[in-house]
């Protein structure tokens, strides 16, 4: 059998499109939760047609967003209590089908290689790891995903790399090393782009999401952005979307007063929501790797404001690496009109590779 151990709504989203082609195959993999987020999955869940999770590794009464490091002791505790008090549950369930049992992991989160060591050596299956063999050349930026990504392709069986620089990466990998040309994202963003975008926006807008913790724990740099944005927004309006952690940055920071019409403070949305607000904006500003890969396949020019990134889609061509630097972003911001590209979202279809090698390696 095969089992996805998740624990964010991002992984969730990238996963979905492999999730139903194995179902197709006529196989029915289960999604074993570890809970890093928990907030809006019951909605992500029902907007990508995805079942509840089968095993909530942290047990769903006592789940909550896991919202800083200094939570991650006590989370990792309980995943792995859950894991090992379970674990002949748990096994059983993978040895159900009759087919070798195989836990798939995704990306770069906490949950990366918890879950892999958590399928390797409490429940004795292969591993496979989605999006594997991402690096940024540091382990220190970012952190600690640079660090998730050497642990998960120390104990992984397959490998699905998304283009052939990761490949190259994973040269002295142990296991099986697949090159799926793309990342996962593609065949969830098909799903969603077309999608209707909210009421009430600006005709033409900027798009902001800054929320790594690399950029949040620097005061001056998170504010050197924010201003950055609002000089930029009495140009064109900008919507910067945040979350929890940001709203109580800004506030604690005394920034409220950078919002305004133009430069709009607004709630985070679920995918099906913000996929269509990226497809249609004039450029977009993040710290996120994911939307880094999603403004390249849609050729939306994009600024990752970043000291380093382990993902290269776009880059030299829509998407510019800022290197945290303010007068590469203003420079950004100043020439974005001359980035955009052609969309690549006809041109490739990774969860196929990754079920095709699935299904010839007796998984499905």
């Amino acid at each position: 059998m095969i089992t996805f151990i998740l624990g964010t709504t991002a992984e969730l989203i990238k996963i979905a499109p492999v999730h139903h082609a194995i179902t197709e195959r006529g196989t029915t993999p289960e999604i074993w939760f570890t809970a890093q987020h928990v907030d809006e999955v019951a909605d992500v869940l029902a907007d990508l047609h995805l079942p509840e999770p089968a095993v909530w590794l942290v047990p769903k009464d006592r789940a909550h967003n896991l919202e800083t490091p200094a939570q991650v002791p006590a989370w990792a505790a309980a995943v792995a209590r859950t894991a090992w008090t379970r674990r002949a549950e748990l096994r059983e369930t993978l040895a159900a089908d009759g087919r070798p049992p195989l836990v798939m992991v995704h990306g770069d989160t906490f949950t990366t290689p918890y879950g892999a060591l958590i399928g390797k050596y409490v429940l004795k299956a292969r591993v496979a790891h989605i999006e594997a063999g991402a690096r940024s050349g540091s382990i220190r930026s970012p952190f600690p995903e640079e660090l998730n990504r050497k642990i998960t392709g120390k104990l992984v069986d397959i490998h699905f790399a998304p283009t052939s620089r990761e490949v190259g990466n994973l040269r002295r990998a142990r296991g099986v090393v697949v090159d799926t040309e793309a990342n996962t994202a593609i065949d969830s963003m098909r799903q969603a782009v077309d999608e209707p975008v909210l009421d009430g926006l600006p005709e033409k807008f900027g798009l902001a999401t800054l929320h790594r913790f690399e950029l949040l724990s620097r005061a001056d740099k998170y504010r050197e952005a924010l201003e950055i944005l609002r000089e930029q927004s009495r140009k064109l309006p900008v919507l910067y979307m945040a979350g929890a952690p940001e709203r109580e940055k800004i506030e604690r920071l005394g920034l409220g007063n950078l919002f305004d019409e133009n430069f709009q403070l607004r709630p985070k949305l679920r995918y099906l929501k913000f996929l269509p607000l990226i497809a249609r904006a004039e450029y977009v500003v993040t710290d996120s790797g994911g939307l880094q890969e999603e403004c390249g396949y849609l050729g939306v020019p994009c600024a990752i404001h970043r000291h380093r990134t382990e993902r290269h889609v776009g880059i030299g061509q829509n998407v510019l690496l800022t290197e945290m630097s303010a007068d590469k972003l203003r420079e950004f911001l100043d020439s974005y009109q001359n980035r955009r590209t052609a969309s690549l979202m006809g041109k490739y279809h990774p969860s196929e590779v990754i079920v095709d090698t699935l299904a010839q390696l007796g998984y499905c």
